[in-house]
């Protein structure tokens, strides 16, 4: 069918603005944990205090005592299966024998007022025998996934550079915390209004727990404050069903901000050994590596997480020869999952240390050694996959390189390092310059059968053509329902277009992961529009519905098809598509102090097409933030299982004081195989930013930083634990 686009205004390619934006900026938008209804009561959580112990019993009288508690359920309660997980279910609804992480959930508690809860949780009396919890992953002796990807024989070169690199564990650090409703229904099953980031995938989980069919657990997507990954896995939505269908009444559960660090998956902790041997001339020969993630108490999405490191451990790079292993083990840590770059930015800080160590040995530019190495259209990965659509990373280094620098440190206190805290007024400041590349994939992987359904009904309002756009992707932030909208314009010519909210009464989008979204679900929404189109027989759009009345369509869209790697070599089309982003850093950093300033990141990207210039650009300014706070400010310290800092006093995340101006080149290479030529953008600034960051650091000191976050006593050299 021949693809037609409108000149209707608000289409593909205009910066539209968000529907929330408003009601955003001014504090009115409803989020879930803004949601009410009469009648409603409030749900706590009981958490285990120890990361690994027995339990050997749990005396609920003195909280079912209380005046005001309605109920106390323990794992004996549970209706259904007592076991759910992302990929595997192997985590406990709540605990039964024993617990595997500190912040487990052993308990729920219902009552009228939330403190009563919360006070009645406190008074359950829970017998555990405390025993020694496996913290250090190197130590650990059970696998979530082993995966190799090796080709080629040669192993020995010319110059020949070894670097060992740490990744702490990060947060995802959303501002709304975990926070739904669930009402009981009139059929026995219940409503449950929900901030996630996959309303399908939570209801398949759901279900089988509260012992209910599918079709009567109906979700629908309240408000989200941000996600990033630590929404695809189930928080409080089965504990609130479950006290829902117990009491016959609505529940509320609404984590605070310590309870939010206990109770999502966070980004894989990463220790990480590699060799790179090139020629005297900088050209790769061989990489071999060994990538070692902490997956914490359960599996969550680790398996995914492992292949990505594992297939994108080279980097877009060129390399005849590799042996790379990355491993995903249990302990006894938090558990950890989704987080936006999703293994691919662990393997990206170490790959870019050692091609600066590369450029260093061979005596050439951060630059030049990229360039000399990159991919482009035609390169085979190292899993033997071939990037058959355009990767013009070399032109985006040249590019990148060619931006102008900023000026000269400024005198004004509040540009320095330290700001107006005055530590420095410029004496002991130093400058450094740092490249970054990355190269992240786009839609799920390896054979997962990654689809989205998209429904689109178009009837006359009033006299005029009005289109409703009806998918169950959840809207986390990134702009989806805009886009949605702005297919619907460009495809129909139609200019009133409602987009609905987002529930499970439509089949599944998958999940708001992995920069799949505006590929997956937009292509739905496209696709659902052409077929609305050839019903309009020729006819104009409002004689077509004068005739035939509304007009619906509902259609699923899936990528070409992806394959498993091969669990001894690796070597598979595990990939839909893949994404290039390149930054160059730079940073004035107090090294008397260990004291850092970026100054500014510059970025360039392809995205092969553009489809609401404004949204992109906040994507890839938010990527970098998170980038930014992966260098330097972002780790949950754990210490023998136990969370140190669960709280935004303690857990630093970037604010806009610490957010530098940016320069972005954003380039338009479309990729034939993705609708409008499309490539997933939301993630790849977050991979190359950090190595970036950390490589002027290192410019501007001369010492190593094979660790991030990189704290002021790495700088100056001060023994750490």
């Amino acid at each position: 069918m021949t693809e037609t686009v409108s000149t209707t205004r608000q289409g593909v390619g205009e910066s539209v603005r968000r529907p929330d934006a408003t009601l955003k900026v001014t504090g009115e938008f409803a989020y879930s944990s803004d949601l009410w209804l009469d009648g409603m009561v409030w749900g706590v959580t009981l958490r285990s205090p120890h990361a690994s112990a027995w339990i050997r019993s749990i005396d609920i009288g003195p909280a079912l005592a209380m005046p005001g508690v309605l109920a106390v359920l323990t794992h004996e309660d549970v209706p259904g299966e007592k076991f759910y997980g992302l990929e595997h279910k192997d985590q406990p609804v709540l605990a039964i024998d024993q617990v595997r992480y500190q912040g487990e959930p052993v308990a729920l508690v219902a009552a009228e007022h939330p403190e009563t809860a919360r006070r009645a949780a406190a008074a359950i009396v829970v017998d555990y025998e405390v025993r020694e919890a496996v913290t250090d992953p190197r130590l650990a002796t059970e696998f979530v996934r082993r995966q190799p990807v090796r080709v080629g024989d040669t192993f020995a070169a010319e110059v020949v550079v070894t670097g060992e690199y740490e990744v702490g564990m990060q947060d995802q650090a959303f501002l709304g915390p975990e926070s739904g409703l669930a009402v009981p229904a009139e059929d026995g099953g219940v409503d449950l209004y929900i901030a996630t980031q996959w309303l399908h995938v939570d209801r398949d989980q759901l279900a089988p727990c509260l012992g209910l069919p599918p079709e009567k657990v109906r979700l629908t997507l309240a408000g989200v404050g941000g996600a990033f990954g630590a929404r695809e896995d189930l928080s409080m939505q089965v504990h609130a069903c479950m006290l829902a269908l117990r009491l016959d009444r609505p529940v509320k559960i609404v984590y605070g901000r310590e309870e939010s660090f206990f109770g999502h998956v966070h980004r894989h902790p990463a220790w990480m050994r590699y060799e790179h041997g090139a020629t005297r001339d900088g050209k790769l020969v061989y990489v071999r590596a060994e990538i070692l993630l902490d997956g914490g108490a359960y599996c969550s999405s680790s398996p995914a997480v492992v292949g990505n490191a594992a297939s994108l451990g080279v980097g877009p790079y060129e390399a005849p020869n590799v042996d790379i292993v990355a491993t995903g083990v249990y302990t006894n840590n938090p558990p950890c999952g989704a987080m936006r770059g999703f293994g691919a930015v662990q393997a990206c800080y170490a790959y870019e240390s050692q091609m600066d160590k590369l450029a260093a040995a061979c005596g050439l530019d951060p630059v030049e050694i990229r360039v000399r190495n990159a991919v482009s259209q035609g390169s085979a990965l190292a899993t033997g996959q071939i990037i058959d659509s355009p990767a013009p990373l070399a032109e985006m280094l040249r590019e990148l390189a060619a931006m102008p620098m900023p000026g000269p440190a400024a005198e004004d206190l509040r540009d320095l390092p330290g700001g107006v805290s005055q530590t420095t007024h410029g004496e002991g400041v130093r400058r450094g310059v740092g490249y970054g590349v990355g190269i992240k994939n786009i839609c799920f992987s390896e054979g997962f059968d990654d689809y989205s359904t998209a429904r689109v009904r178009v009837e006359l309002i009033g006299g005029e053509p009005h289109a409703t756009v009806h998918t169950a992707a959840a809207e986390v932030g990134q702009g989806l329902v805009t886009i949605q909208a702005q297919i619907a314009r460009t495809e129909l010519g139609i200019d009133k277009v409602t987009v609905a909210t987002a529930d499970t009464k439509v089949g599944s989008a998958g999940s708001s992961s992995a920069s799949r979204q505006s590929y997956v679900t937009g292509g739905a929404v496209k696709a659902a529009c052409e077929a609305v189109r050839e019903r309009f027989e020729g006819l104009p759009v409002v004689e077509a519905l004068e005739k035939h009345g509304p007009i619906e369509e509902t259609r699923e869209f899936r990528h070409r098809p992806t394959y498993p790697m091969d669990p001894v070599t690796g070597q598979a089309d595990s990939h839909t598509q893949l994404a290039l982003c390149v930054h160059r850093a730079v940073v004035d950093v107090d090294v008397e102090l260990g004291l850092v300033k970026v100054v500014e990141l510059a970025a360039v990207q392809d995205v092969g097409r553009i489809l609401n210039p404004a949204a992109l650009e906040g994507q890839i300014h938010g990527g970098s933030a998170q980038g930014l706070g992966l260098a330097l400010m972002e780790e949950i310290q754990v210490r023998d299982g136990r969370v140190l800092n669960p709280s935004f006093t303690d857990y630093l995340i970037p604010t806009v004081l610490d957010m530098p101006p940016m320069q972005l080149s954003i380039m338009e290479n479309p990729d034939p195989a993705a609708p409008y030529g499309l490539r997933g953008a939301g993630e790849p600034p977050t991979l190359s930013s950090t190595p970036a960051i950390v490589a002027a650091v290192r410019d501007a000191t001369g010492v190593a930083l094979t660790r991030v976050p990189v704290r002021p006593e790495h700088i100056v050299g001060i023994p750490t634990r």
